[in-house]
């Protein structure tokens, strides 16, 4: 099931943390600080990013698959040139390779009625160029290029657009 969180207080974010605890446990790794204070660490920064950066940026929104009361995926969207920016896709590890991130990111474009997204891409991420291209994305740059202005080379740049309807299309 589809659930969309336009502010933090509409997301578990615990539950957020467990999708993304394999990211957070790289980052305590590589943190001196231990690997049980680096992960405390990690996930408090990534609660600062989403109230400080993330849900103040109007139309930002978190997408999360959902089973039996479990969070499966999650993906962010937030405004980006002419669409939107589709970030930080993630399913929990025991869960990939069954398909809940292509339901979260189809289900999620569907309900939102986001006209334009765009997302960035390691080359060497297959599966993720993969589930992109199932549902829908096709490339539109060999590189990525940041909110921030940044560049990176090792990345690609995706767009997906919605399509017509005939019955739009006659009106």
């Amino acid at each position: 099931m589809l659930r969309v969180a336009k502010s933090l207080k509409e997301l578990n974010f615990s539950s957020l943390m467990d999708v993304y605890m394999e990211g957070n446990k790289e980052k305590a790794e590589e943190s001196a600080l231990g690997l049980q204070q680096g992960l405390l660490q990690a996930e408090q920064d990534f609660y600062q990013y989403l109230r400080e950066c993330f849900f103040p940026v109007p139309d930002a929104v978190y997408a999360v698959w959902e089973e039996n009361g479990q969070y499966i995926s999650a993906v962010r969207f937030e405004p980006y040139r002419d669409g939107t920016l589709l970030e930080a896709l993630e399913t929990a590890p025991e869960h990939r390779g069954k398909g809940y991130a292509a339901k979260l990111v189809c289900a999620a474009l569907l309900q939102l009625q986001l006209q334009k997204v765009y997302s960035h891409v390691s080359k060497k991420n297959t599966a993720s160029l993969a589930l992109h291209e199932r549902c829908g994305f096709v490339k539109v740059l060999d590189y990525a290029a940041y909110i921030d202005g940044s560049v990176n080379r090792n990345a690609v740049t995706l767009c997906w657009q919605r399509q017509e309807s005939e019955s739009e299309r006659k009106t």
